[in-house]
């Protein structure tokens, strides 16, 4: 059996140990939940006051020169790009993700006029499946959004397909795709592959040049620490770009914006996805959040993040052996940086363990979502929350009727 003073043994040999010291958190709060809205930074403080009381507060209308303000979204998309293994000039921070979205589909439809369905997949975050819907619809040509089980997508890759959307890592079960092996047999149905990394991007190691990505977008506010409603990023490959045409196109994605001009002429590389003025004060606070990311590796909290999810995991078959059911794979190169455990009352339970002070979500019908992120987690907590709700189950305080009353957000 696995014991505290082992937990702790790991803690006092984390290289990530420090980090933490950065970070707003509760006492007496295990926060379990980074895979919804990771906490606020020192560095997140300090760049956005800097925004609030020099940049704006002194500099006014002077800041879009002196601040550099008008470059923001290429700028911190170049902070980004080695998140996920993109290349200078290929990534751009603006908007939030369902509209980046949006606007790759709309481009990618553009590029294969002869083909008329878009793949996504059945279990697809709701949202994305929305969208590609709703795009389809306005494609100025029929086109179909076919939703299927991920695991037959070769079966239905055909002639007829045109661009495969897919979210990386499973917003409910924490499933990893195999990015690399999925785009490969996309484009060898000469279909185009648009990822959504929604709950990758900071969690696991990505590389959108190695996998050949054509188009990618994730969000800031998850993993990434950039605070809730954080502004989203979009990658396109350097080779679509010039070829690819923005389907909200706006005066600040255009050549010369300042030239006022009627005729819209995209701008070069990825700033013609900019559609309106960047939102300073939201990418101020990402802007910090990514100061943390250039003290540590992908690597490095990968192995964290694995060491913690296969930690949360043994504890809680030893300690609750028939409980819960792991939905979660076990294979690490299948796994993100969540576990998820089916439970019939997983709602109450979550609500319970809220109460205890231990801060997961639930996603319907039956899971309780525990998010791990490395940055600030630690082993004792892993060890802790487990003790936590080895509590709520012995002494089923889930049950209490209070914790059946669905909040507006789970």
């Amino acid at each position: 059996m696995i014991t505290r003073d082992d937990c702790q043994k790991l803690d006092d040999a984390d290289v990530l140990a420090p980090l933490r010291e950065e970070f707003t958190l509760n006492d007496n709060e295990i926060y379990l939940d980074g895979n919804s809205l990771g906490p606020v930074s020192a560095s997140v403080r300090r760049r956005v006051n800097e925004v609030l009381d020099d940049e704006w507060g002194r500099g006014l209308v002077r800041s879009w020169n002196d601040a550099g303000w008008m470059g923001e979204p290429t700028r911190l998309g170049n902070r980004l790009a080695p998140l996920i293994g993109a290349q200078p000039g290929e990534v751009l921070v603006a908007d939030t993700l369902t509209f980046l979205i949006a606007k790759l589909i709309g481009a990618a439809l553009e590029q294969r006029p002869e083909r008329h369905v878009v793949l996504t997949d059945a279990a697809n975050f709701h949202s994305d499946i929305y969208i590609i819907e709703a795009m389809c619809e306005r494609a100025g040509r029929p086109v179909t959004m076919k939703t299927i089980d991920r695991d037959r997508l070769d079966e239905e890759l055909n002639d007829d397909v045109a661009l495969v959307e897919l979210t990386h890592v499973d917003y409910r079960t924490g499933e990893s795709l195999d990015m690399a092996g999925i785009t490969e047999r996309v484009h060898a149905a000469g279909a185009l592959m648009l990822w959504d990394f929604a709950h990758s991007a900071g969690a696991v190691p990505l590389d959108v040049t190695g996998a050949n990505v054509d188009f990618a977008a994730g969000c800031g506010y998850k993993y990434l620490n950039g605070g809730p409603g954080a502004p989203a990023f979009l990658y396109v490959r350097k080779s679509w770009q010039g070829k690819l045409r923005n389907p909200l196109p706006g005066w600040l994605g255009h050549a010369r914006p300042f030239d006022f001009e009627l005729t819209y002429e995209p701008a070069e590389g990825v700033q013609a996805f900019v559609t309106s003025s960047p939102s300073i004060i939201a990418l101020a606070a990402l802007d910090g959040a990514l100061d943390i990311w250039e003290r540590t590796s992908m690597e490095e909290v990968r192995a964290k993040s694995l060491a913690m999810t296969d930690l949360f995991i043994q504890l809680v078959e030893e300690r609750l052996p028939g409980v819960f059911e792991v939905v979660t794979p076990r294979d690490h190169a299948k796994r993100g940086s969540q576990v998820a455990l089916r439970h019939p009352e997983g709602y109450a339970i979550i609500q319970s363990l809220i109460e205890r002070g231990v801060i997961g979500d639930f996603r319907s019908p039956d899971i309780c979502r525990f998010g791990f992120t490395p940055l600030y987690l630690r082993f004792v907590d892993v060890f802790d929350a487990v003790e936590r709700i080895a509590s709520v189950m012995e002494s089923a305080s889930f049950r209490d009727q209070r914790f059946a009353v669905r909040n507006a957000v789970t």
